[in-house]
């Protein structure tokens, strides 16, 4: 029996259902795609609505396209995105379907958790670096030479340079939840993490420097504060998982001893 206590299933029957799994996932992606094309087109200037952050800085001109499909790519762009946003739910139930049977309760009890915390860490990343982080290094890069140069940004350009800010900076919150597999594994303990942190302060500030370019504090603190309570936070998770497991070896051998 497997840990499910669900019967099991031979391998071309878990074939068979991760083929369908897959087919209503596509289903479920094509639909959000879709959806999200129509709201896109039905909102007017949803492109000038992108561009808020820098329009400041373009002193009365919007931003400039140089291929007739620029506009329609950046769309297509937003619409994957929001359409796989839509889908996610649909996407992560047929994942979840597929792979809880073979998953103990205590393991299905710290699963989800960790997803909903994982999708939250993403989005704090992201909404941190779109109104806070973006605007900060454009004021940065609009300073620079601002005499001497006369911007002409594309459109494509900049949503670029926004998505990889925005993605990078979600990516980067999502460091508890990796080191919370990493102690999950036995990779990485919370006496390891203690040891690391002055390297990890000092790789925190590179990093936010390297993000936020310039000599302006408030924009290195904005994005260093955030990433250092993460650390800390990951410290926090990773003893709470050895806690755990050490628990559980602990009652497995005093169950074996009394057995």
């Amino acid at each position: 029996m497997a840990p499910g206590n669900q019967a099991e299933m031979t391998f071309l029957e878990h074939l068979e259902e991760l083929r369908w799994r897959i087919i209503w996932s596509v289903l479920a992606l094509v639909i959000g795609v879709g959806l999200a094309f129509y709201i896109l087109f039905r909102v007017e200037d949803i492109l000038l609505l992108l561009q808020q952050p820098v329009l400041p800085y373009l002193h009365g001109r919007k931003l400039v396209y140089t291929h007739p499909a620029d506009p329609f790519r950046i769309v297509l762009s937003l619409a994957l995105a929001l359409g796989t946003i839509f889908a996610s739910p649909v996407i992560l139930w047929q994942v979840w379907s597929f792979l809880s049977p073979a998953l103990y309760q205590h393991e299905k009890r710290v699963i989800v958790p960790v997803l909903i915390a994982a999708a939250l860490l993403f989005s704090a990343g992201v909404a941190l670096s779109w109104f806070v982080i973006l605007p900060l290094t454009l004021r940065v890069f609009a300073s620079i030479q601002s005499a001497s140069l006369e911007p002409m940004l594309t459109f494509r350009d900049y949503f670029g340079f926004a998505m990889s800010l925005c993605l990078a900076l979600g990516a980067a919150f999502e460091l508890p939840i990796a080191v919370l597999a990493l102690s999950a594994l036995g990779l990485v303990t919370p006496t390891t993490l203690n040891r690391l942190r002055r390297h990890a302060v000092v790789l925190i500030i590179v990093l936010a420097a390297f993000i936020t370019p310039g000599q302006d504090p408030i924009s290195l603190a904005a994005l260093a504060v955030p990433l250092y309570l993460l650390y800390e936070l990951s410290v926090v998770a990773s003893k709470l998982v050895v806690r755990r497991r050490e628990r559980r070896a602990a009652e497995q051998a005093a169950a074996e001893a009394t057995g």
